[in-house]
C-alpha cells in the first residue's frame, strides 16, 4: 500500500501526506556518543524507515533538538537512495547566523548527508523570536547562505504559537512552509493559520497530530464511540486531509507497526475520506453542543486576548480550549498533561494557569461573548486540570 502525495505549497515537492517523524525512536534526549547507542535500539530505528518507506513515506522529519535522531538515521540514510528521500531536520531560532550555521555544520555531520531538502527554523513561538529569525545578521541570512552552497533547499519554520505571531511570519514571505498545529481540538483557534499559508502556496506541515490532538492513542470512550468504525486517530487523520490546504501529517512512530492504523486511513478510506471525515465530524459537533451548548461551541472563541493581555498572564484561550473539549469529549487526561504545561514550558506553552483569580481585573475578556461567564470556567478548569506534579514537555522528560 502506497500512500498519496500532495503538492508541498511553492515547493512543488510531491509529499507522502503522513511524515516519518523522528522524535520518538531515538534513544532519549540527549546527545550520546555512539558507542552508547544500543544495536536493538539501531536496528528498531532503522526497520521504522524501511517500513516507511516499503509504503511510500519518504519524508523523514528529525530535529537538532532530539537526542541522538539525526546521528541514528545518518547511520541509515547514507545507504538509501537519496533520490527518493526528502529529509528534514529543525534547528532553534539563534541570536546569529553564525551560531545557526555552528548548529547546521553539526546536524549535517550526524546525518551524514551532503544537503537537506527542508530545514525549519524551529520554534518561533513569540513575535520577540520571529524578529530575531528575520533581522540582519540572523537566522535567515544564514540558510540563504546555505541554499546557495546548495546545502538546503527550501527553508521553513516549525510553531507553537497562534495567529499573532504565525499569520505575519507566514506574510514575511521568507518562508516556503510550515509546521503547524491544527486538528480538530485546534480547528476554531489556529485555522486562520493555515489560510494564511495556503494563500502564500506554502506547505503545510502539521505537528504532532495524534498527542496535541487529544492523546488519541489513548482515547476516551466517548471518541472512539463516535468515531467507529474508524479509530480516532484515523478519523483526526481524515479530517485534517480533507482540507486541500494540508499536505502531510507528521507520525512520530517508535516502532513500525505505529504506521499501521494511519497507512490504512489514507489508503482504504482516501477515496471516500470526506465521507468518512464530513458525517463523523458532524456527529462530534453533535455532542460537543449537547455538551456546552451550540453557541459556546461556535464561539467561545471569539474574542479572547492574548495571553499577554490578561490579568497575571493567565492563558485564558488555552484553558478555555481545554475546558470545552474536556466538557465535550471527556479529554481529562490529556487537558491534565496541557494545563499543568503552563509556566513550565517557557515559549513553547506559554502563559500561566489560572491559579488566583479574585480581585482580577478582566476588563481585557469585554470583546467576549462569554465575558461574564469567563471568569467562573476558567476557576473550575484549574479545579478540574491543576495536579502539584511538575509537567515537563516530552523533550525535557
Amino acid at each position: 500500500m502506497q500512500v498519496p502525495t500532495r503538492r508541498f505549497g511553492r515547493t512543488e515537492l510531491e509529499m507522502p501526506v503522513l511524515t516519518c517523524g523522528g522524535m520518538r525512536f531515538q534513544q532519549g534526549w540527549e546527545d550520546l556518543d555512539p558507542d552508547k547507542i544500543e544495536r536493538e535500539g539501531q536496528s528498531n530505528l532503522e526497520a521504522c524507515i524501511h517500513y516507511a518507506l516499503d509504503r511510500g513515506i519518504n519524508h523523514i522529519e528529525t530535529a537538532r533538538g532530539y537526542g541522538p535522531s539525526e546521528m541514528q538515521l545518518g547511520w541509515v540514510l547514507p545507504r538509501l537512495d537519496r533520490s527518493r528521500l526528502l529529509v528534514q531536520t529543525k534547528i532553534g531560532v539563534k541570536d546569529s547566523a553564525a551560531a545557526l550555521l555552528e548548529t547546521f555544520e553539526t546536524s549535517m555531520k550526524y546525518l551524514n548527508l551532503e544537503y537537506v531538502d527542508l530545514l525549519s527554523i524551529h520554534g518561533i513561538n513569540t513575535p520577540e523570536l520571529l524578529e530575531t529569525t528575520l533581522r540582519k545578521g540572523g537566522c535567515l541570512e544564514a540558510v540563504r547562505r546555505l541554499q546557495k552552497e546548495g546545502r538546503v533547499r527550501f527553508v521553513g519554520f516549525s510553531t507553537h504559537a497562534g495567529p499573532e505571531t504565525v499569520i505575519p511570519a507566514v506574510q514575511s514571505g521568507e518562508f516556503d512552509y510550515v509546521n503547524l498545529h491544527w486538528y480538530y481540538i485546534y480547528h476554531q483557534l489556529h485555522w486562520p493559520m493555515v489560510e494564511a499559508a495556503a494563500a502564500e502556496d506554502m506547505g503545510v506541515f502539521i505537528i504532532s497530530p495524534n498527542d496535541k490532538g487529544g492523546m488519541l492513542y489513548k482515547p476516551t470512550p466517548v471518541m472512539s464511540a463516535l468515531c467507529d468504525p474508524l479509530t480516532p486517530m484515523q478519523w483526526n487523520d481524515l479530517f485534517c486531509l480533507n482540507r486541500p490546504e494540508v499536505h502531510t501529517l507528521s507520525i512520530g512512530v517508535a516502532r513500525p507497526s505505529d504506521f499501521d492504523e494511519h497507512v490504512e486511513a489514507v489508503t482504504r478510506y482516501w477515496d471516500d475520506r470526506s465521507k468518512w471525515a464530513d458525517s463523523i465530524e458532524m456527529k462530534m459537533n453533535d455532542a460537543m453542543k449537547a455538551s456546552v451548548g451550540a453557541e459556546w461551541f461556535e464561539r467561545w472563541h471569539e474574542g479572547l486576548p492574548h495571553y499577554i493581555e490578561t490579568p497575571g498572564n493567565i492563558n485564558v484561550r488555552e484553558i478555555l480550549r481545554l475546558w470545552t473539549f474536556y466538557q465535550g469529549l471527556e479529554l481529562l487526561e490529556f487537558a491534565k498533561m496541557r494545563y499543568n504545561l503552563l509556566g513550565n514550558a517557557d515559549h513553547w506553552f506559554p502563559g500561566q494557569q489560572a491559579k488566583a483569580l479574585d480581585g482580577l481585573d478582566w476588563s481585557c475578556l469585554a470583546e467576549s461573548p462569554f465575558s461574564d461567564r469567563i471568569p467562573d470556567i476558567l476557576r473550575e478548569s484549574h479545579n478540574l486540570f491543576h495536579i502539584e506534579k511538575e509537567v515537563k514537555r516530552l523533550s525535557e522528560s
